[in-house]
C-alpha cells in the first residue's frame, strides 16, 4: 500500500452542494480539486445520469450552481473578454452563465453591477441576490470614465482604511468595515435590480416563497447587533413587514413551513448564546410565536475534518415535514421534524451527511460513509466513486474507538489511529489532536492531516471532551470554565489511550490542535510537561487582547467566559495561556496566519515571545495571504507546507529517541 503523505490530497476530488432540478428530473452537484500549478482550486459541475456522473463544464470556474424554473443551470463566472476587463478594471460585478442539462455550451446569461453572494429563484423572472454591499463607497455610475477609472484605482489599491464599525474586518472577507449583506430582487426580464433591505442591515439568511421574500437581519450602524429580527418583503407591493422583532429570540434561521414560519432560535435561558437552536412556529398573520420542538441537538453538519470542500443545504420544509441534518454523538444523520412536533430517528445509514436535496421518492445526500472521503449516495446508494483510489492503493487507517467516564459522570468519547505497518513488541511514538469550536466534534471520518501522521509513523490519539457538540447543551457546557474539566478530560483521555496501547512511549506524545485546540495547546503547555513537543495553530494566548483586534472577540468572551475587560479583565487574564507561558518547557512550533482574523496572528506572535523570553524551544510560521481556514480551504500549496512543518517540528522532539 501507497504511505498517505501531505500531497495526496491534490489527488482528492470534493463532491459538494446536490440540488435537484425543479421538475426533479436532473440531479446536479459540483467537484472541486486542488490545481497545485496555480496554487488555488477548480471546480465543475456534474449531472448524475443513469450511465453515472457527468460533467457539465470543463473550465474549473463553476463552484455554486443554481437552478432556473426552466430547469437549466446558472453559475457565476468571468469567462468573456468583458468579464477579464471588468476585472482588470478592479468593477464590482459578478457574471452568471447558463447551461443546460442535455449538456451543450454554457452561455453568458446576466451580469449584476454587484458581487453577488448567494443567488435563488424567487418567482418567474425574478430571483433573490445577497449582495456584498459597501455603505460607504462612492457612488460610481454617475462619474465619467476617467473618474470611474481613477476611484477603482484607489479604492484596489487605498492607501489607508477608515474604521467606524465594529467588527472592521471578517476572517475570510478582510476589511469589512461599512460593508453590508444586503439582499436584492433581480429580474432578468427588464434587467432592474432592487433593493429589498437598507444600508445598514446584515443579512443572516432567506427564504423564498412565490412573491414573497422572508429574511432575517440585524441592524449594524457601528456595532453590529447579535439579535436577528425575522422580516417578510412582498415583491409585487415592494413592501416590508416585521414579523419578530429583534431580541425576542437569538434566531439563527427561517423558513416557509406550510402557512406559518419555521423558526431556529433560542432564548438562551439555561446557557446563554451558546444554547442550542430549538424549533419555533411563526403565525405571519398575527406575529405570535410558539415553541414547537425543544430538540437538544440543533441543526447543522460539521463532524471536523481537513478533507471536504464545499457547502450545501443543511435543511428543507416540505408540505408535511422539515428535513434537517443533526449531529448525534459523533456522527451526521438525516432527521424529520413531524408536524406534530416530534422528532424521528435517523433517516440515514450510519454516517456523516455534509448536505443534501430530495425530489419526490428520491434522497441524494453526500456523506462521508467508512473509512472514505465524502461521495454522492441516493437512497443510501453510493452514485460516484471519484475518490475510490485512496481506499484501495492507499494506507487508510480505521479508527479505534475508545470511551470513558469523566469525574462527573460524562461520557467521553475518544478514537486512535494506529500507525500504518505496526508491529507489535515496537515502540512508538504518538500525538495528541485537539478540535476547534469548542463545539465542534471529531468523529471516525477520515481526516488527512491525521493520517499523514499515522501513515509517518504515529499513534494518533482525539477525542470529544466537555465543551464539544452531539451531547447536548449540559455535555456542551463550558461557560466560564475553560482550561478545567475540558482540559481534565483531554488529560484523562491521554492516560486512559497509554493504558491501552502500552507500546506507546509516555515519554514521546506530542499535542497539537488548532483554534480552540490552539488555546488549549497554548494552556497545557504552560499547566504540564508531560508532552514532549506542541504545535500551536490558529491559536489564542490573551483574552483581553482577542477581545479587542478580532472579528467576534467583542461579543465572544461574554458568550464563552461570562465576562468581558470592562467586566472583569482579571478573570480573563486568569484563564489567558499567555499568564503561565513562564512555566513551559515544552519546544512548540505556532502556526498562524497574516489575515486569521479570527484569532488575530498577535496571539500567536505573543505566546511566541514569551516562549523565547523563557529559552524553550519555539518556532512561529507565519503564512501569506491566509486565514482562520489554512488547515481545511487554504491554499492547497500552503496547506502542503503547513503539514510538513508540523510533521518536521513532530519528527525532530518525539522521534529522537525512538
Amino acid at each position: 500500500m501507497k504511505q498517505i503523505t501531505p500531497e495526496t490530497l491534490y489527488d482528492f476530488q470534493f463532491v459538494s452542494n446536490p440540488r435537484f432540478s425543479p421538475d426533479g428530473k436532473h440531479l446536479a452537484f459540483v467537484v472541486q480539486q486542488a490545481d497545485k500549478e496555480n496554487n488555488t482550486y477548480k471546480g465543475d459541475l456534474y449531472l448524475l445520469t443513469d450511465a453515472g456522473p457527468m460533467r457539465l463544464t470543463a473550465m474549473g470556474d463553476a463552484k455554486s450552481l443554481t437552478w432556473t424554473p426552466d430547469n437549466t443551470l446558472l453559475f457565476p463566472a468571468a469567462r468573456s473578454d468583458e468579464d477579464r476587463r471588468l476585472k482588470e478594471k478592479g468593477e464590482f460585478f459578478t457574471s452568471f452563465y447558463e447551461i443546460s442539462p442535455e449538456g451543450g455550451e454554457a452561455t453568458h446569461a446576466f451580469t449584476l453591477p454587484c458581487r453577488v453572494l448567494q443567488l435563488r429563484h424567487l418567482e418567474g423572472t425574478r430571483y433573490a441576490c445577497l449582495v456584498s454591499y459597501d455603505a460607504v463607497q462612492p457612488t460610481l455610475e454617475a462619474m465619467d470614465e476617467p473618474e470611474r477609472a481613477k476611484k477603482l484605482k484607489e479604492l484596489s489599491n487605498p492607501l489607508y482604511h477608515t474604521f467606524e464599525d465594529l467588527p472592521f474586518w471578517s476572517n475570510g472577507n478582510g476589511i469589512v468595515a461599512g460593508k453590508r449583506s444586503r439582499l436584492f430582487v433581480y429580474d432578468r426580464a427588464d434587467g432592474s435590480l432592487t433593493p429589498v433591505t437598507d444600508m445598514q442591515q446584515e443579512v443572516a439568511c432567506f427564504d423564498c416563497r412565490g412573491g414573497h421574500l422572508l429574511y432575517c437581519a440585524a441592524s449594524h450602524t457601528g456595532l453590529r447587533s447579535l439579535d436577528n429580527g425575522i422580516y417578510l418583503y412582498d415583491c409585487t407591493a415592494r413592501s416590508v413587514r416585521t414579523l419578530l422583532e429583534p431580541g425576542l429570540l437569538r434566531v439563527t434561521n427561517a423558513l416557509f413551513w406550510g402557512d406559518s414560519i419555521l423558526v431556529l432560535g433560542s432564548d438562551g435561558a439555561r446557557y446563554g448564546r451558546n444554547q442550542t437552536v430549538v424549533f419555533y412556529r411563526l403565525n405571519p398573520a398575527d406575529g405570535s410565536l410558539s415553541l414547537f420542538a425543544d430538540y437538544d441537538r440543533g441543526v447543522g453538519s460539521g463532524v471536523a475534518s481537513d478533507a471536504r470542500l464545499g457547502s450545501g443545504q443543511i435543511i428543507k420544509a416540505l408540505p408535511d415535514k422539515v428535513l434537517f441534518l443533526s449531529i448525534r454523538d459523533h456522527l451526521c444523520h438525516l432527521r424529520a421534524l413531524g408536524a406534530d412536533g416530534t422528532v424521528s430517528e435517523s433517516l440515514t445509514p450510519d454516517c456523516c451527511i455534509d448536505s443534501f436535496d430530495c425530489a419526490g421518492d428520491r434522497l441524494a445526500y453526500v456523506a462521508f460513509v467508512g473509512d472514505g472521503i465524502a461521495e454522492l449516495h441516493v437512497n443510501g446508494e453510493q452514485k460516484t466513486h471519484f475518490n475510490d483510489w485512496l481506499l484501495r492503493d492507499y494506507s487508510v487507517i480505521t479508527p479505534e474507538h475508545h470511551r470513558f467516564t469523566d469525574a462527573d459522570g460524562f461520557e467521553i468519547d475518544g478514537w486512535a489511529l494506529r500507525p500504518a505497518g505496526f508491529e507489535e513488541g515496537k515502540t512508538y511514538p504518538a500525538i495528541l489532536h485537539i478540535h476547534g469550536g469548542p463545539r465542534s466534534l471529531f468523529g471516525e471520518l477520515y481526516h488527512h492531516e491525521m493520517q499523514v501522521w499515522a501513515n509517518a509513523g504515529y499513534f494518533v490519539f482525539y477525542c470529544n471532551p466537555r465543551g464539544s457538540d452531539g451531547k447536548g447543551d449540559a455535555f456542551a457546557d463550558v461557560w466560564g470554565h475553560y482550561g478545567t474539566y475540558d482540559y481534565d478530560n483531554l488529560m484523562q483521555f491521554t492516560d486512559v489511550m497509554l493504558k491501552a496501547y502500552p507500546m506507546v512511549d509516555p515519554a514521546r506524545v506530542g499535542v497539537t490542535g488548532g483554534s480552540y485546540g490552539g488555546f488549549m495547546t497554548n494552556w497545557i503547555i504552560g499547566h504540564t510537561n508531560r508532552f514532549c513537543a506542541a504545535v500551536s495553530q490558529r491559536s489564542i494566548a490573551n483574552w483581553i487582547s482577542f477581545e479587542h483586534t478580532t472579528d467576534i472577540g467583542y461579543y465572544f468572551n461574554l458568550m464563552q467566559h461570562k465576562a468581558n475587560t470592562r467586566q472583569n479583565a482579571s478573570y480573563l487574564w486568569d484563564i489567558s495561556p499567555l499568564k503561565y507561558a513562564p512555566n513551559c518547557t515544552t519546544p512548540t512550533l505556532f502556526i498562524h496566519s497574516e489575515e486569521d482574523y479570527r484569532c488575530w496572528m498577535p496571539e500567536g506572535l505573543s505566546m511566541f515571545t514569551a516562549l523565547k523570553f523563557q529559552g524553550c524551544p519555539a518556532k512561529l510560521c507565519l503564512f501569506h495571504g491566509e486565514n482562520h481556514e489554512l488547515s481545511r480551504s487554504g491554499r492547497p500549496n500552503s496547506r502542503m507546507a503547513r503539514m510538513r512543518e508540523i510533521l518536521s517540528w513532530m519528527d525532530q522532539y518525539c522521534k529522537a529517541s525512538v
